[in-house]
């Protein structure tokens, strides 16, 4: 199999992004007007139940201050969660330092701060969605994700919010063995599963299984395609005292290594192209995250059946083609 991801375009502009600060802003804005509103309707027909129903502009006033409210939440996350990675560091280093009794060298990382800065932005169109980085420049979007054949069959497919691919490795593969036993049986195994550097980490790594091996390039696509070709493929047992990254790339420069890597861009890479280009896959009609991911695993599933027709197309060709030879041919 091989693994890789692909941005998608959300629902929502680039420039729709707004900063914390005018978030809050508007936040505050919003209620008050909410709350100047009530006050007159209340003088004017009463409080209570029975009263008029409420103006579409409020539907729609409100409808925009919960996706604030959500930008806002998903900032103090984001913030909340950076402080507790800085704290970790500075922890680490702490026991280190203990440890070995001499002060590392280098500036010392500076205290958490857990409040969210006042210029990070979100957008309030789609809350869920992120700025991601592409080829072409950058898109407010997803990242989604395929695991697919060599046949070019998609064997699982999700969306993340995530621009980097290198948490997605693990939760990739698991759907994909579910979806495969669900279909062959219990006993169907992946065999091997290849990818870019995108997905490389020592954690990763280590989390190779006798029932899935990993083939993860440990640079660039076009390096690391380089290094197969021109480097010797080794030779021997492989070394004992070899990092996780060296035995990586000594795996890839192995007869097998090489064969499998060189089906990645092939099997994967044509499938985004086909999804994109073919069945409009290349911006999400939807917002929100499950409703994205929901979105492209239609796509998906489309594009095995239009694979499997094809398929089946070809083969029924190829057989009346050989049913009119014979019957020249008698």
């Amino acid at each position: 199999m091989a693994l890789d991801g692909t941005k998608v375009k959300a629902d929502a502009a680039l420039d729709a992004n707004r900063t914390a600060g005018t978030i809050a802003e508007q936040i505050g804005r919003m209620l008050s007007e909410a709350e100047a509103t009530d006050t007159r309707e209340d003088h004017r027909s009463g409080a209570g139940a029975g009263g008029p129903p409420m103006p579409k502009s409020l539907g729609r006033h409100a409808d925009r201050l919960a996706r604030l409210k959500m930008c806002q939440d998903k900032l103090e996350a984001r913030a909340a969660a950076a402080a507790t990675r800085q704290r970790e560091k500075i922890e680490a280093r702490e026991t280190e330092e203990r440890t070995t009794g001499t002060r590392k060298r280098g500036r010392k990382p500076k205290a958490p701060d857990p409040g969210v800065d006042p210029e990070a932005v979100a957008n309030p169109t789609d809350p869920d969605s992120s700025i991601m980085k592409t080829r072409r420049g950058w898109v407010q979007g997803y990242n989604a994700q395929a695991v697919v054949t060599p046949g070019q069959i998609v064997l699982a497919a999700d969306v993340t919010t995530e621009a980097n691919d290198v948490r997605q490795l693990t939760g990739m593969l698991d759907q994909a063995q579910a979806n495969v036993e669900a279909v062959v049986g219990e006993d169907a195994v992946l065999g091997a599963a290849v990818a870019d550097a995108g997905y490389w980490s020592q954690a990763n790594a280590a989390s190779e299984t006798e029932e899935c091996a990993l083939f993860i390039a440990t640079r660039k696509d076009h390096k690391q395609r380089a290094a197969l070709r021109d480097a010797p493929a080794p030779r021997g047992r492989m070394p004992k005292r070899l990092t996780a990254r060296e035995r990586m790339d000594r795996k890839l420069r192995t007869r097998c290594g090489r064969a499998l890597y060189r089906q990645r861009g092939a099997a994967v890479e044509p499938v985004f192209g086909q999804m994109k280009d073919c069945q409009g896959a290349g911006c999400f009609s939807m917002r929100g995250l499950e409703r994205c991911r929901g979105e492209w695993q239609l796509h998906a599933a489309v594009h095995n059946l239009r694979k499997l027709h094809r398929d089946s197309v070809r083969r029924a060709e190829n057989g009346g083609t050989g049913a009119r030879k014979n019957r020249t041919a008698a």
